[in-house]
């Protein structure tokens, strides 16, 4: 090992690396410490290497003109697969003609060490490690590499799986969040062919197209929500985020972080690595500001200055956050009127009403009810598993005559309930009985007839309904009542027996 130390790393007139120099670059009180301490430890440092040299799969020393000057009797096996016979051949080449892929040469120019790498050549694949090695005066000689595994797929195996599953769950998750981001209406989704619909469409693809802030109004309920996501979907933006908050459902000592951020220690308790808001994830994107009528008057002007400037600043930070965000706003409340109260800022409210779109009420387009309603009970069906029911005219009419005050959301509120109290696959007027006004008695499935022709002339669904009914009756009257022993019978679960009871009134 002294050989190595003395003869072997002399380049350029330098002074050859001793333990002494490295042991001074490596701690520069070592000098002054005690004979008997820096005896102690230069030999820790000679035990070191040479337990290094011992323990690894290889060891190499190059000098500053990346020439191999010495290797490991570990590092010669690899020789053969390199292409060289022995060591003769192999030491003296400059490192990058004999080591392909090495790094060595890096390691030299840049002084930096590389801890922990991958190198894969002709002689396998191996986890090393490479150090500078330098004089008294600072400048880099040389460097070691290191052959820590040249097995690794065996010994680190657990921890390589680890990671790749680590990495898999990553992955996941970003297509998760990519398709939870993603617009989930486009422009066609706002059913309607009322010349009113017609309109709200129109200028909706109107405004997609430009970078403009748009501010939808209308009464809850109108689909405010669909057009915005409908917009992003078909602006230059869709590939990017579409981010919504519901501005009325977070309390307002909050709101100013969910839209802005935090910065890291903010307040006590605060996210040491920071937080951040709405604007932020958005950025390149569009982000949706639902109910922007409830906006505090104190974060109105922030938001001004972000439509402004397209910059903010998190909360509890003096640095400036540049962002690139389109702004959706929306709002069911009279923006006018706040505006004479003094409840909304008039700057804010003209930098937001830039491309408005008035989103008409449900009564205003009562054309539209029987498309909404087809497609209404369509999702209902799908969410719930239940088969899709349809509209007999009385129903439609009786439907078409309603103010809804809820606009669409209630007419599916209206179609959802009816339908879950019923097992008949036509709704008639009398079905909507409590749910809307003047809809009149629910009608009981007519079970029986008093003849053949009856039976026959009756719809389909109503004799299904009559049938069922009465084999539950039978099934009751069998087992004495027992509704376990009934289901049973019936082949279905108690459950079902249960809701076909309540149905059916017995």
């Amino acid at each position: 090992m002294n050989a190595l130390w003395s003869p072997a790393l002399r380049a350029h007139n330098s002074a050859p690396l001793s333990y002494e120099t490295a042991l001074a670059r490596v701690n520069p009180i070592l000098p002054a410490l005690p004979a008997d301490v820096e005896g102690v430890m230069r030999l820790a440092a000679q035990s070191m290497f040479e337990l290094m040299a011992d323990a690894s799969q290889g060891m190499m020393v190059v000098d500053r003109d990346h020439r191999i000057v010495w290797i490991s009797e570990t590092y010669k096996r690899f020789l053969p697969n390199l292409g060289y016979a022995d060591e003769s051949q192999f030491v003296g080449k400059r490192v990058e003609d004999v080591v392909p892929n090495t790094l060595m040469n890096q390691v030299i120019e840049t002084g930096q060490p590389i801890l922990v790498d991958l190198l894969t050549n002709k002689a396998g694949t191996f986890v090393v490690s490479r150090l500078p090695l330098r004089d008294d005066a600072g400048n880099v000689i040389g460097a070691v590499g290191i052959v820590l595994l040249n097995n690794y797929q065996t010994t680190m195996q657990p921890l390589i799986g680890k990671f790749a599953r680590l990495q898999e769950e990553l992955d996941e998750a970003r297509r998760q969040l990519s398709a939870q981001r993603r617009a989930k209406h486009q422009i066609a989704n706002f059913i309607g062919s009322s010349p009113q619909a017609l309109e709200v469409k129109r200028q909706a693809r109107r405004v997609a197209a430009t970078g403009s802030t748009v501010l939808l109004l209308g009464e809850t309920g109108t689909g405010k929500e669909l057009l915005a996501h409908a917009i992003h979907a078909a602006s230059p933006r869709a590939a990017k985020a579409l981010v919504g908050i519901n501005i009325a459902a977070i309390p307002e000592t909050l709101l100013e972080a969910e839209l802005f951020g935090v910065a890291p220690g903010a307040y006590t308790g605060a996210d040491r690595k920071g937080r951040d808001g709405k604007f932020a994830i958005a950025d390149g994107g569009t982000l949706f500001l639902d109910e922007i009528g409830d906006l505090p008057l104190a974060l109105q002007s922030k938001l001004l200055r972000v439509l402004q400037e397209q910059e903010f600043e998190p909360l509890g930070s003096n640095k400036v956050r540049r962002v690139d965000v389109r702004v959706i706003a929306a709002t069911s409340r009279d923006l006018g009127a706040m505006l004479a109260r003094g409840e909304f800022r008039s700057d804010l409210y003209y930098r937001l009403n830039v491309l408005p779109i008035r989103v008409p009420p449900l009564r205003d387009r009562r054309g539209d009810i029987e498309a909404l309603a087809d497609a209404l009970g369509e999702d209902i069906a799908r969410r719930s598993g239940m088969p899709v029911r349809t509209l007999d005219p009385d129903a439609l009419e009786l439907l078409a005559r309603q103010t809804w005050p809820g606009n669409i959301r209630e007419l599916r509120n209206v179609l959802e309930q009816a339908s879950m109290m019923t097992d008949d696959l036509h709704l008639r007027a009398e079905h909507f009985a409590g749910l809307v006004p003047d809809a009149g008695p629910v009608a009981a499935p007519r079970v029986d007839a008093s003849s053949s022709e009856a039976r026959a002339l009756r719809p389909l669904p109503e004799q299904i309904a009559a049938l069922e009914r009465q084999a539950i009756v039978d099934a009751l009257a069998h087992t004495q009542g027992n509704k376990l022993a009934a289901a049973r019978l019936l082949k279905i679960s108690r459950a079902a027996l249960y809701d076909k009871l309540a149905a059916y009134a017995l």
